[in-house]
């Protein structure tokens, strides 16, 4: 198993607006879902990231770090890399060109450093889903595991190359160049004031990082308000004068930044804020302004404020002693719990003659509850994750899938088939052989690896490659890039021949989280893009291999 598998992600595509599921209770509902055409990789690993990422745990209960929060520090950094936004000409944006920006004074400290280092630990880059887009999320979650608003999450940001302008507002200016500053990044006088209110009701100053603001030496961190929480007191204390915000009433004037733009429309706004609702509502549509704020060219993603209905993770195939084997599973977000309910999953051969016309049929294997993280906690969501492995006639195979659930309680089956289409596998030549594949344990001094064996619908005279893609640096500093290679497979020696297909072979790191793979059979081309390496559970190989 690689690193990145013991994060157990997937692979899917499917929504239903939760108000309407009640009074759709005892109907075939298949026919009302919203869904998405599977495969769709991008939407798909949003849902799991926002679900079921090992962020989540970083950020649920606002944990405490370095006399801050960790989500304070993650609210910060996704400012600070938006900020390089231009208006005028779209250009910069939350990019995380922030990676080349950290020796700038304005982005001090080392909760830039420690929220890189977050989101680099966790594997979570995908071909479609960057550095830029862990940062965003990152905010989104900050904000929730603080007990603040739910904010919907949109992937597709581009993670810059290189460093953009040094446009991060300082404490020490004035309220115009704020004022300047906020324009070029999109947002009015107004909502300026509401940005800085919604991101100073976390956190506060370090004063060995800002020496000019926290001039008391005996100080390590001063809050901006007397909560961890995302909560609305850092506007109540200071329209009730007994804030402790050092930019409200710090002993450098000219460092008051947060006095300037909170009082520069006569308080109104601030005022408006001392309702929680009103604060809570604000917040959340700025903050998702914030993090949506992209360099022009660049289109973001279908926005999700709700985990998809069903999930299906990446296929896995297996051939030997002339069987073929599929290995998937279903996430079920639950209306309610049902220890009774029973799922399957059919499927139809490539040449209609093995299967009825109803399909093959495969029940379930087991289940296990699937956490859905902070957002699923407060939207009062569980999930139950079903699995399947089939034994497939390896002779006609297997052209898609779908699956039926039966809740036992009278109401009629919901039939999961991709809007109609059913979940089509695309080709059946070339694949990795989940069966054959291993995971090399090694010692902590020596790197463990995944041994993974190609299957070809072929002979010998057939080649493969791969292109994999791994988030994981070496680099000790920021900027962390991911590594990108192409490599063409020798064949297997350690599986020779069968049933048609042969076997070829490559070691890559245990952090690759995704892979293209690329055969040439005779005159014909096949290709599978973006395969999930981190839904894999390769058997475990012993050392000597």
């Amino acid at each position: 198993m690689s690193i990145a598998s013991l994060q157990y992600l997937c692979n899917g595509q499917f929504s239903l607006q939760r108000s309407t599921f009640s009074s759709l209770k005892k109907v075939h509902i298949a026919a009302f879902l919203s869904t998405f055409q599977w495969p769709n990789p991008q939407l798909a690993y949003t849902d799991k990231m926002i679900y079921e990422s090992g962020l989540n745990l970083l950020a649920q209960g606002c944990p405490s770090r370095d006399n801050t929060t960790v989500p304070a520090q993650w609210l910060r950094i996704a400012y600070h890399d938006m900020s390089t936004h231009d208006v005028d000409d779209g250009t910069g944006g939350l990019d995380a060109s922030i990676q080349f920006e950290l020796d700038r004074p304005q982005n001090i400290g080392q909760g830039m450093f420690d929220s890189l280092n977050d989101f680099r630990n966790f594997l979570f880059a995908a071909p479609f889903f960057g550095m830029a887009d862990t940062i965003a999320l990152g905010a989104v979650l900050a904000v929730a595991g603080c007990g603040g608003p739910l904010i919907p999450f949109s992937a597709g940001r581009v993670d810059a190359t290189e460093a953009g302008p040094a446009t991060v507002p300082e404490p020490q200016q004035d309220l115009a160049s704020h004022t300047e500053a906020f324009r070029h990044q999109g947002f009015t006088p107004t909502e300026m004031i509401g940005l800085v209110a919604c991101g100073h009701t976390l956190g506060g100053v370090r004063q060995v990082d800002f020496p000019l603001v926290v001039t008391d030496t005996e100080v390590d961190v001063q809050t901006f308000d007397t909560t961890t929480n995302f909560d609305n007191i850092v506007v109540s204390e200071y329209l009730q004068n007994t804030t402790q915000n050092i930019l409200v009433v710090g002993p450098n004037v000219t460092t008051r930044s947060d006095f300037r733009i909170f009082s520069s429309d006569g308080n109104v706004t601030m005022q408006s804020f001392l309702s929680s609702d009103t604060f809570n509502e604000t917040c959340g549509n700025l903050i998702e302004r914030m993090i949506n704020t992209v360099p022009s060219g660049v289109t973001l993603a279908r926005a999700i404020s709700e985990p998809f209905n069903y999930v299906v993770s990446e296929p896995l195939f297996s051939y030997r002693n002339g069987a073929m084997s599929m290995a998937t599973t279903l996430r079920i977000v639950n209306i309610s719990d049902n220890p009774s309910r029973t799922v399957n999953m059919l499927w139809a051969d490539r040449q209609g003659s093995s299967c009825p016309s109803s399909g093959c049929t495969s029940p379930s294997t087991g289940s296990l509850q699937a956490s859905l993280g902070i957002f699923g906690g407060i939207q009062g969501l569980t999930a139950d994750r079903y699995t399947f492995n089939a034994t497939i006639n390896a002779t006609t195979s297997i052209s898609k899938f779908w699956f039926e659930i039966n809740e036992n309680d009278g109401s009629d089956p919901i039939v999961v088939d991709n809007g109609g289409s059913g979940f089509v596998i695309g080709q059946d030549s070339v694949f990795i052989d989940n069966g054959r594949s291993k995971f090399v344990f090694l010692t902590v001094s020596e790197i463990s690896y995944q041994r993974l064996v190609v299957a070809v619908r072929g002979d010998t005279s057939s080649s493969v490659s791969i292109t994999t893609f791994d988030p994981h640096s070496d680099a000790s500093t920021p900027p962390y890039l991911p590594t990108i290679m192409t490599t063409n497979l020798p064949l297997d020696d350690s599986n020779p021949v069968e049933g048609g297909y042969t076997f070829f072979t490559a070691n890559v790191t245990g952090t690759v989280t995704f892979l293209n793979i690329s055969g040439n059979v005779g005159d014909v081309s096949y290709a599978q893009e973006n395969f999930d390496m981190t839904v894999v559970d390769f058997p475990f190989a012993p050392i000597s291999q």
